[in-house]
């Protein structure tokens, strides 16, 4: 698979991952409650702006990732 995708994929899950667990680390951290599945949902804002991230990302900085910082090389 290409590397920009699986780059995007890996931030991407990543993301959601980190933003689902700090909700319902928040929340009391009950996955029986309506509120994780809120949590659920609004997690995959911030994993949906990642992927927009790394859209822009693959156009500017080092073209090898989706970072935006440029690689230096020596």
């Amino acid at each position: 698979m290409n590397r920009l995708i699986l780059d995007t994929l890996e931030r991407t899950i990543g993301t959601y991952a980190v933003t689902f667990l700090g909700l319902l680390l928040a929340d009391g951290f009950d996955l029986t409650d309506v509120g994780a599945l809120r949590a659920a949902a609004i997690a995959s804002v911030p994993a949906a702006l990642s992927v927009v991230k790394a859209a822009v990302g693959s156009l500017i900085g080092d073209q090898s990732t989706v970072g935006w910082v440029p690689r230096v090389r020596p």
